[in-house]
């Protein structure tokens, strides 16, 4: 899945307004989906029981419904539990590890410790040898996908997060919260996308003259999901072209996984991948997908993650890195999350130094439900692909903006980066404050 940017160089001020002016205004809807006014907020931390090493992307499930959280890179997690299923359990889940299940009653709202422990996997020798290559395997999986994968329209609420860095510093911080219009894998329908609460902060002294953004947003994100676009890398006439290995098995949520990897081996293909396929021994599903562009020809990987540039600018991938996994309820596995993160480096003619950007974008889904004719997206409501969310900064200034709707808890970057928007939100108001104090407009 190579995802598109959009750069332009930016001369002036005008220039910049010409150019936001093409993106979509922040909208502030209501969603009908996880809309609650009473909830309970528990916080904490998923680690390795042995080792104690954080676990990122750990997966938090409220038994018997969809309200759904994952940990962030540092293992950290918040979830917000309406108050009518205070007497539920709580499930944690990670490939690899063993599930755990502990009882709401049991936690405190903060200060959480959950220690996940690896799991054994042992396959027996008949499910090690129904199949004779792990090729045969995969083809199966894509094959006989519509057995497992969603066959119903969902309504999901899910968040969004995208970062942009120069170097080392935050440059660019977007979140929102979206509803997506899930549909069914065997339907030919594209998923739509509605904006709900968003807030963007854009630092465009450090980008300089260049602004590098992600072309689609929270689309990147959601094509990302290989099982309803298998043409973004699984294709027919593309399946062929890389080599499989089978892998030593793995476990997720107490079912044994089969692990299959997977590398290019023809010299045909313009654009590469290699990385590994997460299986369910018993259903065949797919769990998860964590894969990678190669990116070490760059005589023909230049400019390949860019859609627009000026002619002036090369820009180098140097890392692409991709990651899907989805979850099962019932016999079906839907969609549940996906990352991505872009390194790249820009170069600029007659300019000495080279610029090198890294730019992370990741969406969890926190709740669906099934679609009803009165909750569908309204073409007026749905976000285009090609549109950009516009900067609209004051969410920052509000520690409580984002209410009962659940999150991945932001990193120490980001909550450093947070923490900058609102003393410089703060900063801006005492000014305006001042100006009205001494009479001037």
């Amino acid at each position: 899945m190579v995802n598109s940017l959009k750069i332009n160089v930016m001369k002036t001020n005008n220039n910049l307004k010409s150019y936001t002016s093409i993106c979509i205004a922040m909208l502030v809807v209501t969603f009908s989906l996880n809309a609650q006014v009473d909830f309970t907020e528990y916080s904490g931390k998923v680690v390795d029981g042995k080792s104690n090493r954080v676990l990122e992307a750990a997966s938090l499930n409220i038994n018997e419904t969809n309200i759904n959280t994952v940990t962030n890179s540092e293992g950290v997690f918040i979830l917000k539990v309406p108050n009518k299923f205070l007497d539920s359990k709580l499930v944690i889940n990670l490939l690899g590890y063993n599930t755990r299940v502990l009882p709401l009653s049991k936690l405190t709202t903060t200060g959480n410790k959950i220690e996940l422990y690896e799991a054994v996997t042992q396959l027996s020798a008949v499910s090690i040898s129904a199949y004779k290559d792990a090729e045969s395997l995969v083809r199966k999986v894509f094959k006989e996908k519509n057995k497992n994968v969603q066959d119903e329209s969902v309504l999901m609420t899910a968040f969004y997060r995208e970062t942009i860095k120069r170097r080392s510093r935050n440059v660019s911080l977007t979140e929102a919260v979206v509803n997506i219009e899930k549909q069914p894998h065997t339907s030919s329908q594209r998923d739509a996308i509605q904006l709900g609460k968003a807030r963007k902060s854009t630092d465009y002294k450090r980008l300089d003259t260049l602004s590098v953004k992600l072309q689609g947003g929270p689309f990147s994100t959601i094509y990302l999901d290989i099982m309803k676009y298998p043409e973004y890398i699984f294709t027919d006439e593309t399946i062929s072209s890389y080599g499989y290995s089978f892998d030593e098995p793995s476990t997720i949520n107490n079912r044994n996984v089969y692990v299959v990897n997977f590398t290019p081996k023809s010299k045909n293909l313009n654009i590469k991948y290699n990385g590994k396929l997460y299986i369910d021994v018993k259903s065949l599903a797919l769990v998860s997908a964590n894969y990678a562009l190669d990116v070490s020809n760059t005589s023909k990987t230049k400019n390949l993650l860019v859609k627009k540039k000026p002619r002036d600018v090369v820009v180098y991938p140097l890392e692409a890195n991709y990651r899907v996994d989805y979850k099962a309820k019932g016999n079906k596995w839907y969609y549940s999350y996906s990352n991505l993160s872009l390194k790249f480096k820009v170069n600029k003619k007659r300019e000495l130094f080279n610029k090198v950007y890294t730019l992370s974008s990741e969406m969890a889904v926190t709740d669906w439900e099934i679609n009803r004719t009165d909750t569908k997206i309204k073409k007026r409501d749905r976000l285009r692909p090609t549109v950009i969310i516009t900067d609209a900064i004051s969410g920052f200034s509000d520690p409580n903006f984002w209410g009962e709707y659940n999150l991945i808890e932001p990193d120490k970057s980001i909550e450093s980066a947070i923490e900058k928007i609102r003393k410089s939100i703060e900063k801006q108001k005492a000014k305006e404050n001042a100006r009205t104090a001494d009479g001037k407009p």
